[in-house]
């Protein structure tokens, strides 16, 4: 193998920790980096580091929970490296298998150019299945909790029917009616010869299950594998990763026991505390020296995690000097806690913070509700971490509608919705003249674009004439999609939405970043393929870096993992708020995980932080309900909190 030469001096720029894991040799190797302990810089130096070796880059497959970590991680390898390195596998667990499947996908019955179904195109269908079975939509689930069925029995490697039977305990609907609409929905899918999300890991996993000889050169391929936040994989991810891996034994997974909060989506912690178990020989290296947080911060999250029973032990070391103390402010309400806030908030701008440097975490979001409308009333800028992801807009697939059907002529949802968006034109006439149309669209063919221009009346008809020519115009090979997006504007869009939306201008913003963002691709397909794999665990969505960031930031702390703020401040620090009854009644790892969330929160602090205890909350019928401080700040030794009463006469 050539080497790669770089100018870094290794053991010069890292810790001695993480030398030792940049530096391992082959093997199974398990990194546990603690919070705040440079997880990030590890993996680019081991990238860097298997290039000068004279690993090819392309024998190098890094698997990442957003696309955008990715890329930043080997941009950040490729600038250590004085020779250009270029070929490694990167991207999101869902993107791999989208790469594979287009290869392979014929294997399990799929054409190559099946399309990825997003949340919404996914409700739409399965919303169809339940009309199609002539049920009350009234009363039967809606699409969403349906389609939350389908995802956990395929995220947690379990049968439908018995996701069924937890999720719809309570509810007075008919097991087997969803039983046969969720059936009816595979079939569907396979019919429209499309995958969701979720399809995509199961059916990347099934090539490897059932077709293991055709994968055999990926087995070979990928001499190291790389794989970040390991304590956030579902069982399928975790098996997959097994069966890439399984040929060279060169897997290095990096992730924190003590951050996996995500059970709820599927996440099994246990994958990482049974890595050892699965591979005999791995090594394990600890990653315990932290460098955002002063020592009181990290004390109180060494406190806190102890309490845990099954976990890799790791000790927090600050790199920081002393502080002070965090704050434990004991308020009388829920207002109360709101206006101390808001006072709290003045004193860290008085100390020199800017509003951007503060961030108010919070298990669930009404937990905020009433900081909310103080902060409004006092004229305080905040944001808030949450809302519709840019490409999940209505706007955005709205406008994309047309690219999807000129790419793919069988594609029935993005064809009924263009139609849809035509006056007097609903989706039962759009599906009805789909069907007569054999189920295919080609945009090019003038004889159908005819047949549906004579179908439709009134207004519709110009519309329909003018969108026909632009797609008419598209051409398959080159960088044709920002042609058809704009056609698309122009000759329609931009009026329907003026005659549409109140905030047309903003949306119609939208659209033109979105033309932009089009030209950055080789191929439409390209484009539409990174589109559907914007996953909602890609937090800087385009929309919202939009907005003004110089705020003070309110967050769920499962929307804070990953970032830090010189200033937090956690709300409704009581039992019954915090640790979430449901979550610790629901399942045997609960109480654990939510410790887990609670050393989530507190170690997104690098210099101040504050917890909010109200005495009593507030109930709907007027009167007041006493509230007893969380267990998870009486376990805490009393020594490691300074405190604070407000509000209490």
């Amino acid at each position: 193998m050539n080497r790669l030469s770089t100018a870094v001096d290794f053991e010069k720029a890292l810790n001695a920790e993480q030398y030792a894991a940049v530096t391992a040799g082959e093997g199974p190797l398990l990194v546990l980096a603690a919070a705040g302990t440079g997880k990030t810089r590890t993996l680019v130096y081991r990238l860097a580091w298997l290039a000068a070796q004279g690993v090819p880059p392309s024998r190098v497959l890094l698997l990442t929970f957003t696309n955008k970590a990715a890329r930043e991680m080997l941009e950040r390898a490729a600038s250590l490296l004085t020779t250009p390195s270029s070929g490694i596998w990167g991207g999101t667990f869902h993107h791999l298998c989208n790469r594979l499947l287009r290869r392979h996908a014929e294997r399990i019955g799929f054409a190559s150019n099946y399309t990825i179904l997003d949340r919404d195109d996914a409700r739409s269908l399965v919303g169809r299945c339940v009309k199609d079975r002539k049920l009350n939509h009234r009363e039967f689930p809606k699409p969403d909790v349906l389609l939350d069925c389908v995802s956990r029995a395929a995220n947690c490697s379990r049968s439908v029917e018995a996701i069924i039977a937890e999720r719809l305990d309570e509810a007075d609907v008919d097991p087997d009616a969803v039983l046969k609409v969720l059936k009816d929905y595979a079939a569907a899918k396979q019919r429209l010869q499309s995958m969701d999300f979720d399809d995509l890991l199961v059916n990347g996993l099934r090539l490897f299950v059932e077709h293991a000889g055709e994968m055999t050169p990926y087995l070979d391929r990928f001499l190291h594998v790389l794989v970040d936040e390991y304590q956030d994989t579902n069982p399928v991810q975790a098996s997959l990763v097994d069966r890439v891996a399984a040929r060279h034994r060169n897997i290095m997974v990096v992730g924190d026991d003590f951050q996996s909060i995500y059970a709820w989506r599927g996440a099994d912690f246990r994958n990482i505390l049974s890595f050892p178990d699965r591979y005999a020989d791995t090594r394990i290296i600890k990653l315990e020296t932290n460098y955002r947080s002063v020592p009181e911060v990290l004390a109180v999250a060494n406190a806190c995690i102890r309490g845990n029973p099954d976990q890799f032990q790791k000790t927090l070391r600050a790199t920081r000097s002393a502080y002070q103390r965090p704050l434990l402010a004991m308020v009388r309400d829920g207002g109360e806690q709101a206006r101390f806030v808001v006072d709290y908030l003045r004193r860290l701008r008085r100390d020199g913070y800017a509003p951007d440097d503060i961030a108010i975490l919070y298990r669930a979001h009404y937990h905020a509700m009433e900081l909310q409308m103080e902060l409004t009333r006092e004229r305080v800028a905040y944001t808030i971490t949450s809302g519709v992801r840019f490409f999940e807009q209505a706007h955005i697939k709205d406008v994309l509608a047309p690219l999807r059907l000129v790419e793919h002529a069988g594609d029935e949802l993005a064809f009924v919705r263009l139609l849809s968006l035509l006056p007097g034109v609903g989706e039962r006439t759009a599906l009805k003249l789909w069907q007569s149309l054999g189920g295919r669209l080609p945009a090019t063919d003038e004889v159908t674009m005819g047949r549906i221009t004579r179908a439709l009346k009134g207004d519709a008809v110009d519309a329909w004439k003018a969108i026909a020519r632009v797609m008419a115009r598209y051409e398959p090979m080159g960088r044709h999609a920002s042609v058809v997006l704009k056609g698309f504007v122009e000759a329609f869009y931009e009026r329907h939405a003026l005659n549409t939306f109140e905030n047309a201008e903003q949306r119609l913003q939208d659209v033109d970043e979105l033309i932009t963002h089009a030209d950055r691709f080789e191929s439409t397909e390209a484009l539409l393929s990174e589109v559907a794999l914007m996953t909602n665990l890609d937090a800087e969505a385009d929309a919202v870096d939009k907005q003004d960031l110089k705020r003070v930031r309110l967050s769920t702390i499962h929307q804070a993992k990953g970032l830090e703020w010189p200033a937090v401040i956690v709300l409704w620090m009581t039992e019954g708020m915090f640790p979430s009854p449901r979550s610790v009644q629901e399942s045997a790892d609960g109480e654990a995980e939510e410790r887990r969330l609670f050393y989530v929160a507190l170690t997104r602090a690098k210099t101040e932080l504050c917890f909010c205890v109200p005495a009593v909350r507030r109930m709907r019928d007027g009167g007041v309900m006493p509230c007893e401080p969380s267990r998870f700040i009486t376990e805490l030794p009393p020594d490691l909190l300074r405190r604070q009463r407000a509000g209490f006469y």
